[in-house]
Parts: structure tokens; C-alpha cells; sequence
């Protein structure tokens, strides 16, 4: 078996560079450690890095288990071992990869026993030339064989475990035995059979009642198993201190999708377990959404992290639809070559920080470091299809296949759902896990997760469009597998088409199912949003926002559109989340940095700020079909670099200039020389007034209805940096006031902050 560490060696090497054949230099240290299991001498996914406070459960894990110690440099001479505690041990280990128990000649890593309890580890790294240590890293873990839940009031005829890291946040996955079976076999997995456990935080009151799936060997992500006997419930809890669960664990035809919960009969396994577990508060720390906590709708025009209490400004990427077209995803096809290597992004996958969120000894790289890049410009969102059969894309779907690949691909023309290539009611397994490993990772980084469950050529194609068996199974496993997350919508549809009893319905069961209430929103076409919107609005829905898209080239009608619905939704009393996730039209939209035209200056005047300045909740950019890097063919998101350091400087400012967006709404009316594409102005009357001077030149700003001293700095959109400060620092209220001249650049766009002073 090749070994993971000399499969890292064969990859495109991508860090800085060093020779890792060569004597340590000053500076080297572990940065932390892998949990192995020796039988496939592949990282542990749960525990990779192996946290500090870790606990183990072998009856998960396997007992057949070894630690690697991760240094920098990657060769670092020697690495001493120092395991105290249940478990005794001293190593040294003379060459990589250093392995506690040791590992041999021909790649593979020895296999050790730990004993139940808790463990000190260190490791400590030398100098080859000198025998100089180097910096150490100490962490503690527990072993347990099968007892990570607590057994109080445990019953119930199979042992039903809890893993995870029991802190406030973090997904911990429930692990339920039930029959041995398969994604093909009868009874259908997905339908006849039906897990859900119920989480209850005694303190609080609090209960939830979770959906699970059939997780076919529990590792599919690893072993692209297809069979086996394992279903799973995944949960993020929101109070610390102790928690309870039962588990419900039904059979019978259909019984997936019925809506009483004690429909079917008993499927024995893990039916009527309990157990409870106690959780600590999270240690993450931003821009971790496990800091932030859970990003939920509260009646406002914006989002809220449960936790923190911050409020939530969207700036990402609508783009490419077909993100999860990936040949590191299983069962994956290439229909017109679409499918992507995101290979671009290989020189931003760092291993030290992602490898826990890889596959198979290092696939999906490429995509989380794409991920990665976004995060580091300051983008805080991305969007995919989870179902683009029949589509403009053939390649993204959750269901399994029918046919071959081979055979899949020569049906070109064939409707791909109707004529029975992929399964209507059963779903491939190991691609959801690898799905999954991907948004987990967006989480880490702090990244809002838009699931775009259908498209216009395809949101007929389940149950000829109404809520049916095969809609109610589709929806039913992308809350099971992806509820957990955090920071989440479901969007019913792009350029929807349905009808408006069929959205209502659609919008409904979300509602109903949905145990963390994500937002629930809808896409349609421009020239549709008053038909398609309006029977949705107030109480006629449970939709809680919409996903605008736009028709002109340059963003000009971005901030009416907006602006007409945040007020629609207000007077309809239920504000709405309002983002324009398609500024621009589908030709062009945002351009790339080499063929960028005027879609630069246009978004950020008219589309970025615009739309903030209207009220809305946050932009992400569509590519259009014209130009490199398109919404289907893009899969370098460095294309648009120059354009995300715009989209930094917009964040930025909502972060630092303690202007409350959220209390604001638009006040154009206040400030000279307005317009749609004109100056604007988003204000809190008497406290708080952002205004954008659109064209440069100076504004006034109506102050005659309040009183008190304002503070008056100037913010650059085009090239961020903190405030300035203009010819005008102060202003008084009671009057109609000018606020002067901008600092530099005077023909330029600028944004001015106004704040009461105290």
C-alpha cells in the first residue's frame, strides 16, 4: 500500500520551498498531530488534526491506531516521543513520517494499542546537524471503547455512539446500527426506512427533532463504500450543559416521507435509545462560524449569528453554478467537459490546516484551497446547484446512478431524469460525504453556504414540479447530510418556474422539517419578481428572503429593485432577507480583471453599494456566459482578483465604521443630487448616516429634523484603507448642512460616515 506521506510527495508541490531530503535547519517544530489508522495508513478524518481535549471512541475510529507528528520542516531530523498517562510510551523516531508506534521500511505505520482513559502526548523535535530540540507540542486525549455517550437511561437493543467535539457549535454525529444493506437494495434505504433522534436541552426547554440518512459503512467519504449497516444523525448544538436524546428508528414502504412520526413500525437496531452527552463551550475563534454560532433570520432585513450576535453582511460568489462538478467527487460525469479539476487553485491548499477536510489521501484539494483563496481576499459566501440535471450543466445531482459513467455520458440528448439515468429515490452516498467534507470546510473559514436546489430547465423535472415523493426525498436528505452547518439558505429555485401554490408548499415543508428553521429563499427571472414574489409576500409564505437577479449590463437597476423590495416585504409585514445574488445581466455580468471593461466600476458603484445603500443584505457575483472564467466554465477564481479587493473594502467597512446597517433603511430623500444611480444615502436618523457621493463633486445632507454634533470621515471604496478625514469634520443639526470636499480624488466615488457624537 502506498503511503499517504509518499503520496504527498508525488502531488504538485505547492508550498514554500524546501528539500525535504535535507538536514533540518534552526526553527523547526510540530505543529500538530494525525490520528492514523494503521489498517489503511490514512489520516482519521474526525480527528485530523488530533485537537487538544480530543476524545477517541475505538469503536469508531478501530482499535489498530498510531499518531504522526507534523513538523516544519517536513523532514526535521529527529522527533521524541512522550506518551504518559493510561498509556505508556518512548520513541524516537530518526525519519519522516514520525510515528509514535513507529512505522516500517516499506511505508506502512505499525499498529498500537491504547488503553481506555486519558493521555499526555509530546513530542519534541532535534536538530540532525546539531542535536539542538526544537519547539515541542504537548496535547492531551481520552481513549474510550464505545462510551462517548453518557449510558444514563441508555436502552435499547444496539449501542448507539456520539462523536465529535462535545462543544457549543460543533457538528457531533450520532452513529445508529441498523440492517445490513446497500444504495440499491430493497427496501430502498433512503424511503422505507427512516431515522431521526430528538435532542433535548432540559434547561432551556430547547428540543429538536433531527432527520437522519443511511451512511452506508460510516466512512463513505474514505472508502466510497456503497453498503453496509450504518445510519447517522448530525446535530450542532446551541446550549451548553447537559443534553438528551432518543432515537426513532421506523420501516415500512414510503415511510421517508410520511409526515406523522410514528408512521411505520419499530425497525428494531437503534429504535427507542437514549442517551445524553454535556457540551462546553466552543473554543473556535473567528472568522470559525463555530465562534459565531448559528446564522438564523430574527424579523430583520439581515441575518444574525446566534452566539456573538453580530449581524451579517453577504459579499461571495454566485458563481460557477456548477461548482461541485469535480473529479475529486465520486460518481462525478464530464458532460461537455465541464467537469472541473479546480486546478488553479492547487498552490492554495495548505495541508497543515485543510487535510482533515480531504479524502482518500488528498483529494478535494484543490477545491478547498479555492475555497481557502476566497476567504483570504474576504469574501464570506459561495453558491452551487446540488441538482443541474437536465440543466445548463448535466454533471452536479445527489442521486445515484442508473448507468455506468461510460453510459451516462453518450446520452447527450437524452432528458438525463426522465429517461432513468440516475435514480429518482436513492442517493450515492460517498458523493454527499465528499460534499459535506467540502462545506465543513467553507464553515472553518467563515463562508455562507447558498444551496441552490434546482434551476429553470429542470424544477419540473421531480413529480412533475409539485411536492411529491421523489421532491420530499431530494429535500429530506439535504437537510439530514447539510442542516448541521451553520450559516445556510435553501433557495427553492434559480429563475423559478413553479407555481405559486408549489413554492408556498415547497417553502412549507422547509419550514416544517427543517429542525434549525435555516432561511428559505427563491431566484427568478427580472422581468418576473412582481408576479412571482408578490402572492409569497407576509404571511402567504414561509419564505423569509429572495434571491433577486437583474437584466442590465451595467448594475443600474440593482438599487431600485432592491430598494422596491425591502419595502414591499416590510409593508407586507414580514421583512424579507433581500440579496442580489445575479447583479448584472447574463451576457456579462462581473467581467474578468484582463476583459473587466466598465462591470468593475459599475458593480461596485451600482451593484455593491447600491444595493447596501437600498437596504439589502449582501451581494455575490455572477460571471455570465460572454468571457473566461464563466459561470459554467470558471474554475479560477483569481480571474476576478483585482474585483475582490473591492468586495474587502466594502466588508471592511460595515465591520469598522460601527454604522448599524441592520437599523438603517434608505433616506434618499435627505441628500442632494439623488437618484437611483445618483447619490445615496442609508441612514438612523439622528444617529447614524451613510452616504455614498456617486460621482464625486460635494453632497448635502439634510440635518434640519435632528440635533447634536456629527462626526464627518470619508472611506475609498476603490482602495479601502481606515477613515479620512475631509474638509469638513464636524456638522451640526437643526439645518440642511454641505459636508465638504473629499480628502484626495475629488472626481471620484467616496463614502462619507456620519456619526452622533456623544
Amino acid at each position: 500500500m502506498t503511503h499517504e506521506y509518499l503520496r504527498a510527495l508525488q502531488r504538485p508541490f505547492t508550498g514554500i520551498v524546501c528539500c525535504l531530503l535535507c538536514q533540518a535547519v534552526s526553527g523547526q517544530k510540530v505543529d500538530s498531530f494525525t490520528l492514523i489508522d494503521a489498517r489503511t495508513n490514512l489520516p482519521v478524518a474526525a480527528h485530523n488534526p488530533l485537537a487538544d481535549g480530543a476524545v477517541i471512541d475505538t469503536a469508531q475510529t478501530g482499535s489498530a491506531l498510531n499518531i504522526r507528528a507534523n513538523t516544519t520542516p517536513a523532514a526535521n531530523g529527529s522527533v521524541t516521543f512522550d506518551l504518559s498517562g493510561a498509556t505508556r510510551e518512548s520513541r524516537s523516531e530518526k525519519t519522516a513520517p514520525y510515528a509514535l508506534f513507529g512505522d516500517k521500511p516499506d511505508g506502512d505505520y505499525s499498529q498500537g494499542a491504547f488503553n481506555k482513559g486519558k493521555h499526555s502526548l509530546t513530542a519534541t523535535p532535534f536538530n540532525r546537524s546539531t542535536g539542538k530540540p526544537g519547539t515541542p507540542l504537548t496535547i492531551t486525549f481520552t481513549i474510550a471503547h464505545g462510551s462517548v455517550i453518557d449510558p444514563v437511561r441508555s436502552k435499547g437493543p444496539t449501542i448507539v455512539t456520539l462523536t465529535g467535539e462535545m462543544k457549543k457549535w460543533h457538528t457531533l454525529t450520532l452513529h445508529c446500527p441498523g440492517p445490513e444493506t446497500s444504495e440499491s437494495a430493497n427496501p430502498n434505504p433512503f424511503a422505507d426506512y427512516r431515522l431521526d433522534a430528538t435532542f433535548t436541552h432540559p434547561a432551556s426547554g430547547k428540543s429538536y427533532r433531527v432527520p437522519g440518512f443511511y451512511a452506508a459503512d460510516g466512512n463513505a467519504a474514505e472508502t466510497s463504500a456503497t453498503s453496509g449497516n450504518q445510519w447517522q444523525v448530525r446535530f450542532s448544538p446551541d446550549y451548553g450543559g447537559d443534553w438528551r436524546y432518543t432515537v426513532s428508528f421506523r420501516t415500512g414502504t414510503d415511510v421517508a416521507i410520511h409526515p406523522d412520526p410514528g408512521s411505520g413500525s419499530s425497525a428494531g437496531f437503534s429504535d427507542g435509545a437514549t442517551g445524553g452527552f454535556s457540551i462546553a463551550a466552543s473554543d473556535k475563534s473567528a472568522p470559525d462560524l463555530r465562534a459565531r454560532g448559528r446564522l438564523g433570520y430574527v424579523g430583520s432585513h439581515h441575518l444574525r449569528f446566534a452566539e456573538t450576535g453580530e449581524w451579517f453582511m453577504k459579499c461571495g460568489v454566485d458563481s460557477p453554478e456548477n461548482l461541485l462538478a469535480y473529479d475529486d467527487i465520486d460518481d462525478t460525469p464530464d458532460i461537455s467537459r465541464r467537469r472541473k479539476s479546480w486546478a488553479p487553485h492547487a498552490a492554495d491548499y495548505d495541508a497543515a490546516t485543510m487535510s482533515g477536510f480531504t479524502w482518500q489521501g488528498g483529494r478535494g484539494s484543490e477545491l478547498l484551497g479555492a475555497i481557502d483563496y476566497l476567504a483570504g481576499k474576504g469574501l464570506n459566501a459561495f453558491s452551487f446547484l446540488t441538482f443541474s440535471l437536465d440543466g445548463d450543466d448535466d454533471n452536479v445531482f445527489p442521486h445515484l446512478l442508473n448507468v455506468g459513467i461510460a453510459d451516462y455520458k453518450t446520452a447527450a440528448n437524452a432528458s438525463r431524469w426522465a429517461s432513468g439515468k440516475v435514480h429518482h429515490d436513492r442517493f450515492d452516498v460517498s458523493k454527499l460525504d465528499q460534499w459535506n467534507r467540502i462545506f465543513s470546510f467553507g464553515g472553518t473559514r467563515g463562508m455562507f453556504l447558498h444551496f441552490k436546489t434546482q434551476e429553470t430547465e429542470n424544477d419540473r423535472r421531480m413529480d412533475g414540479g409539485t411536492l411529491g415523493r421523489e421532491r420530499i426525498l431530494y429535500y429530506r436528505e439535504l437537510i439530514a447530510r447539510f442542516g448541521h452547518h451553520l450559516a445556510l439558505n435553501w433557495n427553492l429555485g434559480e429563475e423559478n418556474t413553479n407555481t405559486d401554490a408549489h413554492r408556498k408548499a415547497f417553502a412549507a415543508w422547509f419550514a416544517a422539517n427543517d429542525p434549525h428553521r435555516h432561511p428559505v429563499v427563491i431566484h427568478t427571472y427580472p422581468d418576473q419578481k412582481k408576479s412571482v414574489y408578490t402572492p409569497l409576500l407576509g404571511g402567504a409564505s414561509d419564505l423569509t428572503g429572495l434571491s433577486l437577479q437583474t437584466n442590465r449590463p451595467d448594475f443600474t437597476n440593482v438599487f431600485p429593485d432592491t430598494l422596491t423590495w425591502v419595502a414591499n416585504s416590510a409593508a407586507a409585514g414580514k421583512k424579507w432577507i433581500v440579496a442580489c445574488d445575479e447583479p448584472g445581466d447574463a451576457r456579462h455580468a462581473l467581467r474578468p480583471d484582463n476583459d473587466a471593461g466598465n462591470s468593475h466600476i459599475d458593480g461596485r458603484k451600482n451593484a455593491l453599494w447600491g444595493h447596501a445603500l437600498a437596504g439589502g443584505a449582501g451581494v455575490e457575483w455572477y460571471f455570465g456566459y460572454a468571457h473566461a472564467e464563466s459561470d459554467l466554465s470558471c474554475q479560477n477564481f483569481r480571474s476576478r482578483d483585482r474585483f475582490w479587493d473591492v468586495c474587502r473594502h466594502f466588508l471592511n467597512f460595515w465591520q469598522s465604521s460601527g454604522a448599524p446597517f441592520w437599523t438603517m433603511s434608505n433616506h434618499n430623500e435627505l441628500v442632494s443630487g439623488a437618484g437611483d444611480n445618483a447619490n445615496r444615502c442609508l441612514a438612523a436618523p439622528g444617529r447614524h448616516y451613510v452616504v455614498q457621493l456617486h460621482r464625486g463633486g460635494t453632497v448635502d445632507l439634510d440635518l434640519s429634523k435632528v440635533s447634536g454634533k456629527f462626526q464627518v470621515r470619508w472611506f475609498d471604496p476603490r482602495n479601502g484603507g481606515g477613515f479620512k478625514t475631509g474638509s469638513v469634520t464636524n456638522v451640526t443639526g437643526g439645518k440642511s448642512v454641505n459636508l465638504g470636499s473629499a480628502p484626495d480624488a475629488p472626481d471620484q466615488d467616496w463614502i462619507i460616515h456620519l456619526s452622533a457624537e456623544r
